[in-house]
């Protein structure tokens, strides 16, 4: 990130909106939107908000089978091809 161009008080977002979307769109970087000098909200182009949702997808589906490797609740590739075969039939 970088901080002079991807930080923007609110009041720059209201005159020059255009200009800042055409930016995220063309650099993928996210550009952080203060208020008062706090950070607000974060402005985002929407391929890399996807992308995002997909990786904290993918890491709650990795978090969620880590736990279950914990609780014991997995079975080995042998298993699981022996069941298939058996549910599937010759």
């Amino acid at each position: 990130m970088k901080i002079t161009t991807d930080i923007k008080p609110v009041t720059y977002l209201k005159s020059r909106a255009a200009d800042m979307l055409k930016q995220i769109n063309e650099t993928h970087r996210p550009i952080v939107i203060t208020q008062n000098g706090e950070p607000r909200a974060v402005l985002q182009d929407p391929e890399s908000y996807e992308n995002m949702r997909n990786t904290i997808g993918m890491l709650k589906l990795i978090s969620l089978g880590e736990e279950d490797i914990r609780n014991g609740k997995s079975k080995i590739q042998s298993e699981v091809f022996s069941d298939l075969e058996k549910l599937l039939g010759p």
